[in-house]
């Protein structure tokens, strides 16, 4: 449909209704199927003129079989003459339409069929894919305006679709086709609320919608996106730890490399500033404080008198920002703490007196299960928690298992006594 319009939303057809100052009656099949003539509106009994109706406004503009319209009606058993049966329940239609003043014959025989001629004033439909068409063929620098035409369209949607209307044939077919380009729009909607920087805004919808399609992935990963940017990261990986968790026992796979990515990416705090055009888009980081920044970067000052504890809870405290950095520096940290060395280094070798001061094999096991990272089974057995294969993916991912071939890497020593080298296909 061609014309001017504005970017509150209306048509075309709108503005020209309003010049006009006629009023015409309005077919809506994004919910209830109704009439309405601008004083009362209309819900169509179940019955087979409405699922006549509901196929030709659902095909509006074009010609719709015969044959696809006696499938509708009756199913896969059609009545005999039936031709005739069809050409009755048009009349039934046109009757009623002339029962609420509806103008002019909408209805056209046409060679093979009929057709419904509508535009954006007089059904729904046709307004909801007409305001989609043109948010999608805004230009990449307007998202405010490609988001309002986008609301301005899903407000027409009021779910549930068509359930006066008995049709398998409709219900089984044309109403998922509908439900596709509802979630185009809405995936898109969540898509520019996080673009223009409001992910908190967007949790509110992006949640329920999760919720009521658990296995969509582009879903999860824009609700993981919005968590991280709102700083509520640990949310975030249980999202996905969900979503993973439902896959396995479900359909018996693994999320999308794209979500996996993603998981990688909120893990590791890393930022993305750029746009975000679809939810598998590494999140921005939420803006860390100045002075935080500058310490990884700068050395510190050295602290008078460390209690004997300090560096366990520094190396716990680096834990909760930084996943990575996992058990293995917790039991460093507290083997420093238990040889009271504060984080001393001996000025002959460089080395951490903790490097040679290592817990027993069996305290780190304890601790391990007193963290909730191993659960302790029969036999001596253990069962590895989901957070700590995080972890060690993490790690391995940041290049530890590849240490020993590269001589500038910052933890680049021999590997102690018995030790086991991590590579990324172990994680």
């Amino acid at each position: 449909m061609s014309g001017d319009t504005d970017d509150a939303g209306l048509t075309s057809a709108d503005a020209d209704e309003q010049a006009a100052g006629s009023r015409r009656t309005r077919f809506t099949v994004l919910g209830l199927l109704t009439l309405a003539d601008g004083r009362e509106t209309v819900v169509l009994q179940p019955s087979r003129p409405a699922a006549l109706l509901a196929a030709l406004l659902l095909n509006a503009n074009s010609v719709v079989s015969a044959e696809f319209l006696q499938r509708v009606i009756w199913g896969d058993v059609p009545p005999d003459r039936a031709k005739s049966a069809l050409h009755s329940c048009v009349l039934r239609l046109r009757r009623l339409f002339g029962k609420y003043g509806v103008a002019g014959n909408p209805i056209e025989a046409m060679p093979g069929g009929y057709r419904f001629t509508a535009d954006a004033h007089t059904l729904d439909l046709v307004e909801f894919r007409e305001l989609l068409d043109r948010a999608y063929s805004r230009p990449a620098d307007e998202p405010e305006k490609e988001l309002g035409l986008l609301r301005a369209a899903l407000a027409l949607w009021k779910p549930p679709l068509l359930t006066n209307v008995p049709s398998d044939l409709l219900h089984r077919d044309e109403v998922p086709r509908l439900h596709e380009e509802w979630l185009r729009a809405i995936q898109r909607v969540f898509d520019l609320e996080l673009v223009c920087g409001r992910p908190g805004d967007a949790l509110g919808e992006i949640w329920p919608a999760t919720r009521d399609h658990p296995l969509n992935e582009r879903f999860t990963g824009q609700l993981m996106t919005a968590l991280y940017r709102t700083g509520r990261r640990a949310e975030a990986l249980a999202e996905y730890r969900r979503f993973k968790t439902l896959l396995a026992e479900q359909l018996g796979v693994d999320p999308g490399p794209a979500l996996q990515r993603l998981e990688l990416a909120i893990l590791r705090g890393e930022a993305d500033d750029g746009p975000v055009p679809a939810a598998t888009a590494l999140p921005a980081a939420p803006p860390a404080p100045a002075q935080a920044t500058a310490s990884r970067r700068e050395p510190r000052p050295a602290d008078p008198a460390p209690h004997p504890g300090a560096d366990a809870y520094a190396a716990r405290d680096r834990t909760d920002r930084d996943p990575a950095a996992g058990p293995a520096a917790a039991a460093t940290a507290a083997a420093r703490a238990r040889a009271g060395t504060g984080g001393a280094t001996d000025d002959a070798t460089g080395e951490d007196p903790a490097d040679t001061a290592l817990l027993p094999a069996a305290l780190v096991l304890d601790r391990l299960v007193g963290a909730g990272l191993l659960q302790e089974g029969p036999h001596g057995h253990y069962r590895m928690h989901e957070l700590l294969r995080v972890f060690t993916r993490a790690a391995a991912a940041d290049g530890v298992g590849a240490r020993a071939a590269s001589g500038d890497h910052p933890t680049n020593r021999p590997l102690r006594p018995g030790a086991v080298e991590l590579h990324p296909t172990e994680a």
